[in-house]
């Protein structure tokens, strides 16, 4: 199973242009019944516990952003670490 997980970062380091190998200092086995391999996590536990890392256009506001978030994807709660607005 890991091996899905060093493909995904072979790919990622193929997209930025990355020439440094991945080290992995201590191999270890992973026990199923604590956890998931990222690529095999249920949406369902991104949605209750992942971050959604949202570039907000000027506008809206942050709170305006977040109700639409909770609506479309029917939770109940949701936030906003901050914003950053940048103006030309």
């Amino acid at each position: 199973m890991p091996e899905k997980g060093f493909k995904f970062i072979n790919e990622i380091n193929q997209i930025c242009n990355n020439t440094k190998p991945f080290l992995e200092k201590f191999p270890e086995n992973t026990d199923d019944n604590y956890g998931y391999y990222p690529l095999e996590r249920p949406l369902m536990k991104y949605l209750n516990y992942g971050i959604i890392i949202l570039d907000k256009p000027p506008g809206p506001t942050s709170h305006e952003v977040v109700a639409w978030v909770k609506k479309l994807l029917n939770i109940d709660k949701a936030g906003h670490g901050g914003t950053l607005e940048l103006y030309s």
